[in-house]
């Protein structure tokens, strides 16, 4: 007969546990895990699944008892390190949806709006297009498959029981840039056409000072940028997949 004594007992429970606090955080804070539309007992479920199939792997836990001090924060340590990849991951997107925002501003869509499924909330059209049209890459780029193995690289470099050190929280810090980065770079075209329309448009109206400069001006800013979104989308896209293979090899390292 088989028996196991309480200790051998939470151990076990440990081995499967704690991974799954890091896998489960990950999937609450990364691109398409945390998506509203997968409901929350699938996700759970596929970290379960996931922390079954990597504990095997795993070196054994420190042998500190879940119900104390030390085992609160061993998961609490597992938690951050989910949440801080999936983080990272993030900012490519927070920063597409920036630029977007932008450029609906500068475009005068910002009235344009409408409810977003992921945050239940009103979003700009133009941001959350060029949002889905990243997230199309990611997809396209297996990233959904590229972070799981990232994951898996995670419990290598911190270990069960091994807690980042500066040097690593400083490097995320760090990649917080990318977010205005990025978001410069893909807003700048746009911007920059836009720009030059406006200056433009205040030329004809010291020029012209009869001319109704808000029944010309609204449609020409919109035309205007309509074109040089569509000019600069197949170029904005290249450079979003680079940001999210670098943030992907970024968490590798």
């Amino acid at each position: 007969m088989l028996t196991f004594t309480a200790a051998e007992a939470e151990r076990l429970v440990a081995a499967v546990l704690l991974p799954f606090l890091r896998i489960v955080a990950l999937m609450s804070s990364a691109p398409i895990y945390s998506h509203a539309s997968l409901p929350r007992p699938v996700r759970i479920g596929l970290a379960a699944a996931a922390a079954l199939l990597i504990a095997p792997t795993l070196p054994a836990p420190p042998p500190v008892p879940l119900a104390s001090g030390g085992g609160a924060l061993l998961a609490l340590q597992q938690v951050v390190i989910g949440l801080a990849i999936g983080f990272v991951i993030q900012i490519v997107f927070a920063a597409v949806q920036l630029a977007g925002d932008v450029i609906g501003l500068q475009m005068g869509l910002s009235f344009a709006s409408f409810v977003d499924p992921q945050n239940q909330q009103p979003a700009p059209i133009v941001g959350s297009l060029l949002n889905v049209a990243v997230l199309l890459v990611f997809l396209a780029l297996d990233g959904h498959l590229m972070l799981l193995a990232a994951l898996g690289e995670s419990f290598s470099r911190w270990p069960i029981g091994t807690a980042p050190g500066w040097n690593d929280a400083l490097a995320i810090a760090r990649s917080g840039s990318t977010l205005f980065e990025l978001g410069l770079k893909i807003a700048l075209p746009v911007v920059g056409a836009l720009l030059i329309v406006n200056l433009a448009l205040g030329l004809l109206a010291r020029t012209a000072p009869q001319l109704n400069l808000f029944a010309v001006g609204f449609p020409v800013t919109l035309i205007t940028g309509m074109a040089a979104l569509l000019v600069a989308l197949p170029a904005l896209l290249p450079m979003a997949e680079r940001a999210i293979a670098a943030a992907v090899s970024g968490i590798a390292r």
